[in-house]
């Protein structure tokens, strides 16, 4: 019990430093582009929230392609904020283009978390619903039909056949013995010009008539 607990505190702590950093860094990227006060806050939640969204759309199972969309969308908006910060980017100097993403942001993750939290689920459960449910119409035209005819009685039962007698167990050949049957046979071929028959072949081996036939099944 204290290794599992130590287990999960572990990841607890794990998970808790990685969202720290992730925070951090997408809030220094969204300062460096213009956003400062409480705005530069905003974009980090507004990321991890899109991300939350999008797993539980995932979880669900329901319409995994906007899922899987929205969460590919968040997770380069995360990570691109992370490798950023690693100084690939000058913050002091962030280009346009950055200004323009970053600045657009909040709109691309309002669309997608309204997508994925107010869209339509889907239709099985109401289709069920309506199967098994019935109008008043429906019962009242259920009401006024004619009873339906009566089944005709079944017919007498037949006496079934006596089934066929067992079969007899097949008969056991090593492998040895079916090696030499075929050279019998090959040699039998070369010399008359046709194969070689069951008598024939039970006469060359000296074998009882099952174990003849049993080898010449495997030839």
């Amino acid at each position: 019990m204290r290794a599992h607990l130590a287990r999960v505190d572990a990841v607890l702590v794990q998970a808790v430093i990685a969202a720290a950093l992730s925070f951090a860094h997408l809030h220094d990227v969204a300062s460096a582009a213009g956003q400062d006060g409480w705005k530069a806050w905003a974009y980090p939640v507004s990321v991890d929230l899109l991300l939350v969204a999008a797993w539980r759309r995932l979880r669900s199972g329901d319409a995994k392609a906007a899922g899987w969309c929205w969460f590919l969308i968040a997770l380069a908006a995360s990570l691109g904020a992370n490798v950023a910060t690693a100084g690939l980017l000058d913050l002091d100097h962030v280009p346009a283009w950055l200004r323009i993403l970053v600045a657009g942001w909040p709109a691309v993750a309002f669309l997608g978390g309204t997508l994925l939290v107010h869209s339509s689920p889907t239709t099985h459960d109401e289709t069920s619903d309506a199967v098994g449910q019935e109008t008043p119409e429906d019962i009242e035209d259920q009401e006024g039909a004619p009873d339906p005819a009566p089944e005709p009685p079944a017919p007498p039962a037949v006496e079934s056949a006596p089934a066929p007698p067992p079969a007899s167990p097949p008969v056991a050949v090593p492998a040895a013995l079916v090696e030499h049957a075929r050279k019998v046979a090959a040699e039998h071929h070369a010399r008359t010009g046709t194969a070689i028959d069951t008598p024939t072949l039970r006469a060359r081996l000296g074998v009882p008539p099952p174990m003849a036939d049993a080898i010449a099944a495997q030839l």
